[in-house]
C-alpha cells in the first residue's frame, strides 16, 4: 500500500481543473489487502486492513497526495497517514521519480513513529528500480527507523497471457543505527505480485532480521476513480 501521489485537494473533489495552459486533475483510491505489507514485513499483525487516498498530479509532473490505511503492531488498532509530494517524469524510454513522504500515526499507542523520507525511483522497460532515505524522525537518530536509515530495491514486471502479470521485486533494508545497542537490524526481502484488474495476488518473503520472516501470502483489491 503506501502507494503515492495532494496539495490543493482543497480547492476541489472533483475530477479535472482546467486552463488554458495546462490540466490537472485530483483522483481517489481504495483498498482491501488480507495482509498490509510494507517492505515485506507485516504492518497489520498479519491481519486485513483497509485504505483509500487522494492524489492531485499536474501535466507538468508535479502531483502530491495523501493515503490512509489501518495498521496493528502488536500494540492495538491505530492508522498510518501519509502525505506526500514528488515530481515525476520521463526522458526517453527512462522514468524517474524524485519526492518526501511522511508517514504520521497519530494515535498515542504509535508515539515517536513518525518519520519522513525522501525517495528517488526510476525504471526503464520492464526494470524498476530506487531508494528512500529516512531525513527526520521522531525516534533517536541511532535507533531503528531514525534519521540516516535507507531502503533500496529493484523490480521486474511482465505481463503474461489471458492479462494476468507479474511484478518481481527484492528489497534491502540498511538500518544506521548503534549495533552494539539494538543488535543487527539490516535485512532484505523478496515479494512476487500476481495481479489481474483490480486483483493482486502476493507471496512474501523477509529475512529473520526482520522478526517477521514467515513467507506470507496475501489477497489484495485496490481501484481509483
Amino acid at each position: 500500500m503506501r502507494q503515492m501521489h495532494k496539495a490543493l485537494i482543497a480547492a476541489a473533489l472533483g475530477s479535472v481543473f482546467y486552463s488554458q495552459a495546462s490540466i490537472a486533475e485530483v483522483s481517489a483510491n481504495i483498498g482491501v489487502t488480507s495482509n498490509y505489507l510494507w517492505r515485506g514485513v507485516t504492518q497489520s499483525a498479519d491481519g486485513p486492513s483497509v485504505s483509500g487516498g487522494l492524489d492531485y498530479e499536474h501535466e507538468s509532473g508535479l502531483y502530491a497526495g495523501t493515503w490512509i490505511g489501518s495498521v496493528d503492531w502488536g500494540n492495538g488498532d491505530g492508522a498510518e497517514t501519509n502525505w506526500y509530494f514528488g515530481y515525476a517524469g520521463e526522458a526517453g524510454d527512462f522514468g524517474y521519480d524524485v519526492g518526501y513522504v511522511y508517514y504520521a500515526y497519530p494515535e498515542e499507542e504509535y508515539d515517536e513513529s513518525n518519520f519522513g523520507e525522501a525517495y528517488a525511483n526510476g525504471s526503464f522497460g520492464g526494470f524498476g528500480f530506487g531508494l528512500a532515505y529516512t531525513l527526520n524522525a521522531d525516534a533517536d537518530d541511532d535507533a531503528p527507523f531514525g534519521q540516516g536509515d535507507i531502503y533500496y530495491h529493484v523490480s521486474y514486471g511482465f505481463d503474461l497471457p489471458q492479462e494476468y502479470s507479474l511484478g518481481l521485486t527484492y528489497g534491502y533494508y540498511d538500518f544506521d543505527i548503534d549495533e552494539s545497542v539494538w543488535g543487527d537490524w539490516n535485512y532484505s526481502h523478496v515479494q512476487a505480485d500476481l495481479s489481474k484488474g483490480d486483483f493482486t495476488f502476493s507471496i512474501s518473503k523477509a529475512q529473520e532480521e526482520s522478526g517477521d520472516d514467515d513467507t506470507k501470502f496475501v489477497v489484495s483489491w485496490g481501484t481509483s476513480f
